[in-house]
C-alpha cells in the first residue's frame, strides 16, 4: 500500500501494562460471562480461538497471566504509524461518504494494547483479536496481532493489516447508523441460531464496508493488494477456522461467515465503492 504520504489520525490511545487477578470456575458462569460480553456467538468464537491458539480461556475474560511475548520497539512504532495512517484514511473517506448521506461522521478511537488491556466492554485479551466496543466507540488492537495474521493465518502483507482496521471501523459505522442496535435487539430474543445469523450479516457488512473504504481511496492500493486482502478474508472464515481447529464446520454456530462469504462481500465493496451495496440484511448472503 502507498501510505507514506498519508496523514496519521490523532484519535488513538496507548494502554500500557496488563491487569492481574484471577477468575475462578470454568463452567457455565464463565460461558455466561463470555456470552453476555460478546453476544450470542461469543462463546463459539472464544472456544474456536482457544482451539487454534491454545492457552487458558480464563485469560479471555478476567485477567490472569500467561506467556508474554515481546514486541520490538521499532516494530511497535511501525505498527502504530501504519495503523494510524489507515485510520486517518478511513476518517477522511467516511466523512465524505456520510456527507453524501446528509450525515456527519464521528471518528472512532484506536486503542493499542499489548497482551491485555481494558475496554468499555470488559477485558481486552490478545486471543480475542482486534475488536470494536460499541459501549465506548473504540477499536482495540493488540500490537502483536499482525504477527499472528502472518504466521498463524498465512495472510502477510500490509493490505490485510489495513483490512482488519477498516473492518473494525465498519462496525463503528454500523453503530453510527443504528444498525448495531437493531442486531442486538434481535440477539436479545434468546434464539441462538437467529442471533448468530444476524451477527454473520453484520460481520459481512463490515467486510463490505472495508472494501468500500479501499475503493474510495484507490491511490493507496498497489498491484497485489486486493489479492492479499481476499486471502486474508479467506483465512478467517468460520468454516476455515473450525476446520483448522480439527472440527466439523457447524453453520448454525457461525458468527462471521464462511470464507467464501467474507471474500464475496469484501470484493463487493471494492467493486462498487458504495455503502448502499453492502446491505447484507436484505440481500441473500452469498454462499
Amino acid at each position: 500500500m502507498r501510505l507514506d504520504d498519508e496523514s496519521e489520525s490523532s484519535n488513538f490511545e496507548i494502554q500500557r501494562g496488563g491487569g492481574g487477578g484471577g477468575f475462578g470456575g470454568l463452567g457455565l458462569p464463565l460461558l455466561g460471562l463470555i456470552g453476555s460480553r460478546f453476544g450470542i456467538g461469543g462463546i463459539v468464537v472464544v472456544v474456536v480461538l482457544m482451539m487454534i491458539f491454545g492457552g487458558n480461556p480464563l485469560g479471555l475474560v478476567g485477567g490472569g497471566s500467561g506467556p508474554q511475548t515481546s514486541t520490538d520497539a521499532s516494530q511497535l512504532t511501525q505498527i502504530q504509524h501504519m495503523s494510524l495512517k489507515v485510520l486517518g484514511s478511513t476518517e477522511r473517506r467516511w466523512t465524505d461518504l456520510f456527507a453524501k448521506m446528509g450525515k456527519t461522521y464521528q471518528p472512532t478511537t484506536l486503542v493499542f494494547y499489548n497482551q491485555s488491556g481494558m475496554s468499555g466492554c470488559g477485558a481486552a485479551q490478545s486471543a480475542m483479536g482486534p475488536f470494536y466496543c460499541p459501549e465506548d466507540n473504540r477499536i482495540y488492537l493488540d500490537t502483536t496481532f499482525f504477527d499472528e495474521l502472518q504466521s498463524r493465518f498465512g495472510a502477510p502483507g500490509d493490505f490485510p493489516e489495513a483490512y482488519v482496521i477498516a473492518h473494525e471501523v465498519g462496525h463503528h459505522v454500523q453503530t453510527l447508523l443504528g444498525i448495531s442496535d437493531k442486531v442486538r435487539q434481535v440477539q436479545q430474543s434468546g434464539d441462538t441460531a437467529v442471533g448468530n445469523a444476524e451477527q454473520v450479516k453484520m460481520e459481512l457488512q463490515a467486510d463490505c464496508y472495508a472494501g468500500v473504504w479501499a475503493a474510495n481511496d484507490q491511490n493507496l492500493l498497489q498491484p497485489g493488494d486486493v489479492e492479499e486482502g481476499l486471502r486474508a478474508a479467506q483465512a478467517i472464515g468460520d468454516d476455515t477456522l473450525q476446520k483448522a481447529a480439527g472440527q466439523r464446520p457447524v453453520p448454525e454456530s457461525f458468527t462471521h461467515g464462511t470464507s467464501e462469504q467474507r471474500m464475496y462481500w469484501l470484493k463487493r465493496g471494492l467493486d462498487t465503492a458504495d455503502p448502499a451495496a453492502c446491505d447484507t440484511f436484505s440481500a441473500e448472503a452469498h454462499s
